[in-house]
């Protein structure tokens, strides 16, 4: 079994969320959710108009668009991998989403995820990721990848495939507050 991004995110939003829906398969219907299909539908179209553009302000020398990459433990699929100038690459992830001024953990983690991947597949390093807020006028920000981030993401997959493969009941998260507005609230022993 491979994992996703969205494996690790859910993990990291709380355990429990992997045991739910990948050992008792009790669904989430995210299908359901407008911002997920919105959010579908630009990526589609921001693919679509961006075949050639390159940014060279950030030392683009290369794109691929649309890359699907796996390894032993993880598959995704990245809007951009993006070949600069100084020889390393970088994920861009467009987000149907308005800039808050910060940068998201759930964002950070599925960047570190890529950036795993472009590794594994293309033999180059990541130092940094790029996040485009398509609410927000196509803001872009940049997001810094330390080899520790890559390193948290592999430890974070170990763990979610533990969950599965063992059908280990975890401990809930900490953050009680999150427990509120979960899918899996009326079945999760709090």
């Amino acid at each position: 079994m491979t994992l996703t991004p969205s494996h690790l995110i859910e993990y990291l939003y709380c355990p429990r969320f992997t045991y739910f829906e990948y050992v008792l398969r009790v669904p989430q219907y995210e299908a359901d959710n407008y911002q997920v299909m919105r959010g579908r539908a630009l990526h589609d179209d921001r693919l679509e108009q961006n075949k050639n553009y390159l940014r060279r302000r950030l030392g683009v020398v290369d794109k691929q668009l649309d890359q699907y990459l796996t390894n032993d433990l993880l598959r995704g699929r990245v809007d951009e991998v993006l070949k600069l100038a100084d020889g390393t690459w970088a994920p861009l992830d467009y987000k149907f989403a308005e800039w808050k001024d910060t940068v998201y953990e759930t964002y950070r983690t599925q960047l570190y995820c890529y950036a795993w991947l472009i590794e594994d597949n293309l033999g180059g390093e990541v130092k940094r990721g790029f996040i485009v807020y398509t609410r927000s006028r196509n803001k872009m920000v940049e997001v810094p990848v330390a080899r520790a981030n890559i390193d948290d993401v592999k430890r974070v997959a170990a763990a979610v495939l533990d969950i599965i493969s063992r059908n280990v009941y975890p401990k809930a998260t900490r953050y009680k507050s999150r427990c509120v507005t979960c899918t899996y609230r009326k079945i999760c022993t709090q």
